[in-house]
């Protein structure tokens, strides 16, 4: 799915060179950094969340304990789990925000770029795709990041939630990079 996708970014960038207007081109980079910014700041929303619970263990153990299956945390464990998930949403936010600013990026070199397509267009081109890929892998590396928190906060329960939760989302994510249906019409299409 990566390089496919990389090499229609790098289509569609060379496409825009011969376009008189680039309005649509700088609307669609403007689309994919509106979702990279309401991820990371949903980020910093979860961030402020999880600090706040490092410091209510005796609520957040009430409430865990609540649940069936929960199994007993000591102040210590708590902590190295919400850590964890710190941790995860660390990395989402930066990987989330270095690609709202590869984006803009890509965004100025589109914007930079001559009304002749010449040589030099098609080079600048080039850079504003490369640009945009790595835009692209930072924005996924997010999401990922997002969707091992989801199977990570299933550790607050108990210790086989999180093996149970992580190995769906292994799953899941190795059959949409490599069995799913839209990397079939990638392929298909002569990619």
């Amino acid at each position: 799915m990566i390089a496919a996708m990389d090499e229609y970014r790098r289509r569609w960038m060379r496409a825009m060179v011969e376009r008189e207007a680039r309005v649509f081109d700088s609307m669609a980079i403007g689309h994919l950094m509106s979702s990279g910014a309401f991820l990371a700041t949903t980020a910093i929303f979860i961030l402020g969340g999880l600090v706040a619970m490092l410091g209510a263990y005796d609520m957040g153990r009430h409430v865990v304990s609540a649940l069936p299956f929960a199994a007993p945390t000591s102040q210590a464990l708590w902590e190295i789990k919400i850590g964890l998930l710190l941790l995860i949403l660390v990395v989402a936010f930066f990987e989330l925000t270095w690609s709202l600013r590869q984006f803009n990026d890509c965004l100025i070199i589109v914007g930079g770029i001559g009304r002749e397509a010449d040589q030099a267009a098609f080079a600048q081109a080039e850079v504003a795709a490369r640009v945009a890929n790595r835009a692209t892998r930072h924005f996924k590396a997010g999401l990922r990041a997002y969707y091992f928190g989801l199977a990570a906060i299933t550790w607050i329960v108990h210790p086989l939630a999180l093996i149970t939760a992580s190995l769906p989302v292994l799953a899941e994510l190795h059959r949409r990079a490599f069995r799913s249906v839209v990397r079939e019409a990638l392929r298909a299409s002569g990619r």
